[in-house]
């Protein structure tokens, strides 16, 4: 193959030749691939795709759950030197038909079951679309409708040489505040990302992992797969193709599970498991890892203590091919609670409104530079003068190095709460709401107020069990936060709407709860 040296496609096939019978990936309780037989499907995918049309630069779109399938495609789509684009499979009509127009897709795969709402988009912008299934580890990728003969196209798959510029994965930010933007990642941009995440971690071929978040996501693709295969480590997929706390932990016992990541909403289902119907045995972990929201230093103790591992929390975003910061193994150094620990792999710097560095302990705006960030967000020069000034890539969130140079969160610069002028942190809210101990999910929020400006609020799902009431939840508060950040509202609800990776959408649960405030009772999400 070949390739140039800061390539994903060039990192993976070195694995192989050095790795090439240990385990690479699992489908649980169904069948293993090594790093070889990876190698070779992926070389045998890219030869059908080229026989399918696909040209380098072109934008491939790819539809599935966790499966083998994806990750096996993915990586011809970048071997063949175009573009991969994840997409959630729980996507609506509309939402496709928006992703696939604005990815400028030229092909949709997807699993051999199809995905309608996705096929019925690409129909509608006439992009075609192919299906495609491995039935074992020993057989061939089967795509559908049939391809011409793939073995002509193998001598050109050989001579293709992978450059570190090629853009091999187009995602989308999540969002929140305005219509997604497109983050376009090189094959530098994941491979930087992967040897920092692997350096940190300390990540080696003596490895395994249980994959806990959808790979249309870059916490789940980066950190859980890519980091792995690049080290010449195992990942196990989940029989079902997604995360489930029933077979989580028999799934990490089977496949000798060294470590695993995950948002705290999962950590929190996992813990909420452990307590309830305890598993015989757990394996030993080196490390577990929390990464894409904030974790309450509540919720760290309890899994520390739960299942005898360090819980390392990191910062993360799509923009910089994931890993920004984390806390160090316990070996080369403590973690701290509340933090997100100290850079890896790029610049960071703390700036104010003028672009100029923040002494320690003075909050700005964390900003990053270096080879895993993005060149720049796809026809989109707005967000780009907004997002790239001074020389750094500015993140939108707002926080403080310590004199230990671990990096403190105090929130999205947009999600702050202004109280009369009071700027206040809602992570720093939430943390304390998740320390109550009848408290299993919460989020604070801010919403208008004609004295202040803002108000606090927030939303609780009790532990199964309790008679948690708005009054309790007041009542602790107030003996912990500063009178200024006691929540005036705490709505109790059974439901939180999240991101498909998790995450608790802040600003939909204050506009939604906003839009009940002098309703007796809260209906759920979507109800």
């Amino acid at each position: 193959m070949a390739t140039t040296a800061s390539t994903l496609t060039g990192l993976l096939s070195h694995v192989a030749a050095v790795f090439p019978t240990r385990r690479a990936i699992s489908v649980s309780g169904n069948f293993d691939l090594t790093h070889v037989q990876l190698n070779r499907l992926v070389e045998r995918a890219a030869a059908s795709l080229i026989a399918a049309g696909v040209k380098p630069g072109d934008v491939v779109a790819l539809t599935f759950l966790n499966t083998v399938e994806f990750i096996i495609m993915f990586l011809a789509v970048i071997r063949v030197r175009a573009t991969a684009a994840p997409l959630n499979s729980a996507y609506t009509f509309d939402e496709f038909e928006f992703y696939l127009s604005d990815s400028e897709s030229k092909l949709l795969i997807t699993s051999k079951e199809g995905n309608e709402p996705a096929q019925a988009a690409a129909a509608k912008l006439t992009i075609p679309h192919l299906s495609a299934a491995l039935p074992a580890a020993d057989s061939e990728m089967v795509l559908s409708p049939t391809t011409p003969n793939s073995d002509v196209h193998s001598d050109a798959v050989t001579k293709l040489t992978n450059e570190s510029s090629d853009v091999a994965l187009f995602l989308h930010t999540s969002g929140t505040t305005s219509r997604p933007k497109g983050v376009p990642l090189t094959q530098q941009n994941l491979y930087s990302s992967v040897q920092n995440i692997k350096s940190v971690y300390k990540i080696t071929e003596t490895d395994s992992t249980v994959i806990v978040l959808p790979l249309f996501h870059v916490h789940g693709l980066l950190a859980g797969l890519f980091s792995s295969l690049g080290a010449g480590a195992a990942v196990t997929l989940p029989a079902a193709g997604r995360f489930s706390a029933s077979t989580f932990w028999s799934d990490m016992n089977n496949y000798n599970a060294t470590w695993y990541t995950a948002v705290p909403t999962i950590h929190q289902i996992i813990l909420d498991r452990h307590l309830s119907r305890p598993e015989p045995v757990y394996p030993k972990l080196r490390f577990i890892r929390s990464c894409s929201a904030s974790l309450a230093p509540a919720i760290m103790a309890r899994l520390e203590e739960a299942f005898g591992a360090p819980v390392l929390e990191a910062y993360a975003m799509t923009e910089a091919t994931h890993l920004m910061a984390t806390n160090p193994l316990p070996e080369y150094g403590p973690h701290k609670p509340g933090s997100v620990g100290k850079p890896v792999g790029q610049e960071m710097a703390i700036l104010n409104e003028n672009g100029t560095v923040q002494e320690a302990n003075s909050n700005g705006e964390v900003c990053i530079r270096g080879p895993n960030v993005t060149s720049g967000y796809k026809n989109n020069p707005e967000a780009n003068k907004v997002a790239f000034q001074f020389g750094w890539f500015h993140t939108g969130d707002l926080g403080f190095f310590d004199s230990d140079g671990y990096l403190h969160l105090v929130g999205r610069i947009k999600e702050l709460i202004n109280r009369g002028g009071e700027k206040i942190s809602p992570i720093e809210i939430d943390a304390v709401l998740l320390s109550h101990p009848d408290i299993a999910q919460a989020v604070s929020f801010g919403v208008p107020d004609d004295k202040y400006g803002e108000e606090v609020n927030c939303a609780v799902i009790p532990r199964e069990g309790s008679n948690l009431d708005e009054e309790k939840v007041s009542r602790f508060c107030k003996g912990t936060l500063a009178a200024f950040k006691v929540p005036k509202k705490v709505f109790i609800t059974d439901t939180l709407p999240k991101t498909a990776t998790g995450k608790i959408q802040r600003r939909i649960v204050s506009e939604h709860f906003l839009a009940q405030i002098s309703t007796a009772k809260v209906p759920k999400f979507g109800a």
